[in-house]
């Protein structure tokens, strides 16, 4: 149960500042800037979603072991646990990326980024979850590691691309 709880916090963690990510540049004219100058927008956009997860993801993998033992929870699966958030608040800080591309023009778009993305963050909990569970049965995770590895490397080259087009058709 301590794993399900740790990774609700990280899913609520990521989503908290998503709305905020590219609106208050939208509102101050400063996205328009960023997206007509001569530095690539998925550079830019890369460094913000970096910066993201640095703030929301990071401090949660880091107080881990200290939640764990907070909660309970077996040595067994701290190991997997803190794998499975560092390979996996990347990856949800990416997708909601995204989602607030995609909503940043939106007047409510945080409704709406929700209901895009919260779908999309659903096999990252899977695989993250079969992972831990894997490990208190103290068999090999390596796998489910794996697909969340692979998944992140997709994302990081993706996402920027995907981000920078959801903010221009967002803008125009």
């Amino acid at each position: 149960m301590a794993p399900g709880i740790i990774w609700v916090a990280a899913l609520l963690s990521t989503m908290l500042g998503l709305d905020k990510l590219f609106r208050d540049d939208f509102n101050d004219g400063s996205l328009e800037q960023l997206i007509v100058s001569s530095y690539p927008l998925s550079l830019t956009v890369l460094a913000k979603v970096a910066a993201h997860w640095v703030v929301t993801g990071l401090p949660l993998v880091l107080m881990t072991p200290l939640f764990a033992l907070l909660l309970n929870l077996e040595t067994t699966a701290l190991t997997a646990t803190v794998l499975t958030l560092f390979l996996g608040t990347p990856l949800l800080s990416f997708i909601g990326a995204i989602g607030a591309g995609l909503t940043v023009g939106l007047q409510k778009g945080g409704i709406l980024m929700s209901l895009l993305v919260l779908p999309l963050y659903i096999p990252v909990l899977i695989f993250a979850t079969s992972a831990i569970d894997t490990s208190t049965m103290s068999l090999d995770y390596s796998g489910q590691l794996a697909i969340l590895g692979a998944m992140l490397v997709i994302a990081i080259i993706s996402a920027p691309i995907a981000i920078s087009s959801a903010l221009k058709v967002s803008i125009s």
